[in-house]
């Protein structure tokens, strides 16, 4: 993967499902802990109907990366 916080096309069709937060879609990709600090950053456009798993799963990650979710919102949603 390169340095930047942005995957080309190949790289992101290189990962697993499980690396999406919404998996079924593709949408929101936390391969590292930049990415899961991106997922969290553009929480707020995930349709409405999908925030509750996609905010369970990006505590999933952010808990294999190490990284401390600060959104009160992400967490709100991840216990619904």
């Amino acid at each position: 993967m390169n340095n930047s916080d942005h995957l080309n096309a190949e790289e992101r069709r290189e990962l697993s499902d499980s690396d999406f937060g919404l998996p079924d879609l593709r949408e929101f990709p936390m391969p590292d802990a930049a990415h899961v600090r991106a997922a969290e950053a553009y929480f707020r456009y995930a349709p409405e109907d999908r925030k509750a798993e996609l905010a369970r799963n990006i505590l999933r990650k952010a808990q294999e990366f190490g990284v401390n979710v600060k959104s009160q919102a992400i967490e709100s949603w991840a216990s619904q």
